[in-house]
């Protein structure tokens, strides 16, 4: 696992001794990444369910301004702590152990929303439901939903839309934007 773009490229992650974490595979991350290439450069992200912290990390390598990183998992935050020092990255990345649902209900707002849980459980649909709910991605904003290709992830009230969804095997990346009213 590395980080494959901009200020940080080549740097090697660490990545977890368990499979407690399914790390975001490099060909997915970086199709992932040049999706969104555009709408990194000095936006605010938010990497929940952080594991490894690698998506967070990428953000920051390309130009993003700060990154978030949360995860519910002592170990995981750890890892991400870890990582951000094997990248370099002293400025601009806050690490937070805290429950996922819990973060997003104190409606902070982003420009660009990592969700990478668990596939088996029902946490995505979640929290995407408390995003629209608290409106916390400013205007113009993206999330990237990683999934299962088979779990069917819901619509959202306006001004929140789903924008795009592309399949990488089993895996499903699908996007959601926040137009500007």
């Amino acid at each position: 696992m590395r980080v494959i773009s901009g200020q940080y490229r080549g740097r090697k992650l660490r990545e977890p001794a368990d499979n407690a974490v399914r790390p975001t595979t490099d060909k997915v991350k970086e199709s992932i990444f040049n999706i969104i290439q555009f709408d990194i450069e000095g936006r605010r992200v938010l990497d929940l369910f952080a594991g490894t912290g690698q998506l967070g990390i990428e953000a920051l390598s390309r130009g993003a301004e700060t990154a978030v990183f949360v995860d519910a998992s002592n170990e995981h935050v750890k890892l991400v702590k870890e990582n951000l020092g094997r990248a370099g990255i002293e400025e601009g990345a806050a690490v937070i152990r805290a429950d996922a649902l819990d973060f997003l209900s104190r409606g902070e707002k982003y420009d660009l929303i990592f969700l990478d849980p668990p596939y088996e459980t029902d946490l995505l649909i979640k929290c995407l439901n408390i995003i629209n709910q608290f409106d916390i991605l400013k205007d113009n904003g993206i999330i990237v939903c990683e999934s299962s290709d088979k779990k069917e992830l819901p619509e959202l009230s306006p001004p929140y839309g789903r924008y795009r969804e592309y399949r990488y095997g089993k895996i499903k990346i699908t996007l959601y934007v926040r137009n500007a009213e």
